[in-house]
């Protein structure tokens, strides 16, 4: 005859392994659930990028020829680019608008650097420089027109 103590004990340690089964099967399928999550959401991240990285390449400007070699006039700014690789008209404008005690129009860098700015031909250049610098990343321009450097 069986010791009846041995088989509650055995009867005991049966519930408990039944009880912890039940937990680690519970804590499997949350596991497998988050790991769904988780190959999901990397899906979507690598398809942003992706797009991003497209989206990025049909903007970037297509560099210019000079002495038969691909330059970028104008450079992107960068962490690694600085801005002495810009060209000086580039520099000078840059330092008008950072020496202003404020966001700027066209016509107060014109001033600032001595252009003569009454006339509508002689300010366009200057706006589409103010402009190449903001494409590029080196400025910023508010939704009211005027400039600001970027921090």
């Amino acid at each position: 005859m069986l010791d009846p103590e041995l088989l509650e004990r055995i009867t005991a340690r049966r519930a408990e392994l039944d009880e912890r089964e039940e937990l680690l099967a519970k804590e499997l399928a949350e596991v497998r659930a988050e790991r769904d999550e988780l190959a999901v959401a990397e899906r979507v991240f690598e398809r942003v990028s992706e797009q991003f990285a497209d989206e990025r390449a049909s903007a970037a400007p297509m560099p210019g020829q000079v002495g038969g070699r691909a330059v970028m006039l104008i450079p992107h700014r960068t962490s690694g680019v600085e801005e002495t690789t810009l060209p000086p008209d580039y520099q000078r404008i840059l330092a008008a608008v950072r020496q202003a005690a404020g966001p700027v129009m066209a016509r107060q860098v014109g001033d600032a650097l001595g252009i003569d700015v009454s006339g509508r031909s002689k300010l366009e250049p200057l706006r589409g420089k103010r402009v190449r610098l903001v494409d590029r990343g080196w400025l910023r321009k508010l939704p009211d027109g005027r400039f600001t450097t970027r921090l």
